[in-house]
């Protein structure tokens, strides 16, 4: 007898049962808080909004097989209940709780007999997460220049070099948030067009193209700040309409659609920035709210913000913020009363660092963007109208100040875009 055989697990009637390679899967994604399952599947589970309960079949036969993914490496927040619905599991009876809560698990169980029931072949979970490739060209965009909103952009090459202005499309307002999305895109959203706050947004095309207007979804607001995180999404939080200072966050999908608000946590504030940092994760910090503030917020790899983590260095306000270095960020420039330059390094834990005086002219309303791979770029800002950049390299060092390209205004917002340089 020659070749490889795949499909060795016996029945208790002799049929060969397949193994996990030659599984039927179950091509819609499970998304329920319940699922019934059959033996000889595979299941693809989605825990992003809640925890799913899984029924096993009441009945199986000796080498049934069944397999569970977690679909969003999420189960470390929404976990999986396996109801073993009268069969015995791993020698326990189905009264016995069987939960799996590690993000990226696979669950791989087969059925032996009645006195062990369902066994796991494997509960293995993937430790090691995709990791997008680097962005390498950054856009700003839109902005104030006096009292006139705009819509221009400018985009970033690989090297850092600020491009002329691009007439603008969508509406021209200020104090808007950006952010990547979808690998090598990205996003412009809310804001304040100069008669009302808004929630429009408008996604920007791998090649640094800005797409018309998407009718917003969620509170309209300015200073709603965004960052990448996950694989592929992105979010915006915090923000204010007018009296009113906001907690909440809009998750955007990997294709740039911007979700319903999601209940905020932490101190509700404006004039705070985010970035990504480590595998998937983002952070919020500093801002303003009755005062000056330099607490931070970290955002999960699954898109939850965490609670108020007590602040290192200046609290300020309108600063910006950047991934630099592959898995770090930077907190850069703001206003205490008086416009500083100083920043804050974040390691690639969420780790906020004591101020390091600061490099270039002091300012704030300004932008931020990873461009090259690994490098930011801070650019525009309030102190006169100003149009300078200051670069910084993959080690976190700010760079003095390179005469700006593009008209001088405020009140801007940036993101990296393109895989390609």
């Amino acid at each position: 007898m020659s070749g490889q055989i795949t499909s060795n697990v016996f029945r208790g009637s002799g049929v060969i049962a397949a193994t996990a390679g030659g599984l039927s899967w179950d091509t819609a994604v499970v998304t329920g808080s319940t699922v019934t399952v059959s033996a000889g599947n595979g299941y693809f589970i989605n825990t992003t909004s809640n925890t799913c309960t899984i029924t096993l079949p009441s009945s199986a036969e000796v080498g049934d097989q069944i397999v569970f993914i977690d679909y969003l490496r999420t189960w470390g927040t929404n976990k999986i209940i396996i109801d073993s619905n009268g069969l015995n599991y791993q020698g326990d009876p189905d009264t016995y709780t069987v939960e799996y809560n590690t993000d990226g698990e696979t669950v791989n169980i087969v059925y032996a007999d009645a006195t062990k029931g369902w066994i796991p072949l494997n509960d293995d979970d993937v430790t090691d997460v995709p990791v997008a490739p680097p962005t390498q060209k950054a856009l700003f965009g839109f902005g104030i220049i006096s009292s006139t909103r705009t819509a221009a952009t400018n985009l970033v090459n690989s090297s850092g070099v600020v491009a002329t202005d691009t007439s603008g499309v969508g509406t021209a307002r200020t104090e808007l948030g950006a952010a990547g999305y979808g690998t090598d895109k990205a996003i412009f959203a809310f804001g304040h067009d100069g008669s009302a706050y808004t929630n429009v947004s408008n996604l920007v095309s791998n090649s640094g193209v800005v797409a018309t207007d998407t009718s917003g979804v969620g509170t309209v607001r300015t200073s709603a700040e965004g960052a990448r995180y996950g694989v592929g999404l992105a979010i915006f939080a915090y923000g204010q309409n007018g009296g009113t200072v906001y907690n909440i966050s809009n998750l955007v999908s990997n294709v740039g659609v911007v979700a319903t608000d999601t209940a905020g946590v932490g101190t509700a504030r404006l004039a705070a920035n985010a970035a990504s940092y480590g595998v998937g994760l983002a952070i919020y910090a500093y801002g303003y709210a009755s005062g000056d503030l330099s607490m931070s917020n970290l955002v999960s790899f699954t898109g939850v913000v965490a609670a108020d983590v007590t602040g290192v260095g200046t609290a300020r306000r309108e600063l910006s913020a950047a991934e630099y270095g592959g898995d770090k960020a930077i907190f850069a420039y703001g206003n205490t009363g008086s416009k500083v330059s100083m920043s804050n390094l974040v390691s690639n834990t969420g780790v906020v660092a004591t101020d390091v005086s600061g490099v270039g002219t002091a300012r704030g309303r300004l932008a931020g963007a990873k461009y090259g791979g690994d490098k930011a770029i801070f650019a525009y800002g309030e102190g006169s109208e100003l149009s300078m950049s200051n670069l910084v390299n993959n080690s976190g060092v700010v760079a003095a100040d390179v005469t700006g390209v593009g008209t001088a205004r405020h009140g801007v917002a940036a993101a990296g875009y393109s895989i390609s340089a």
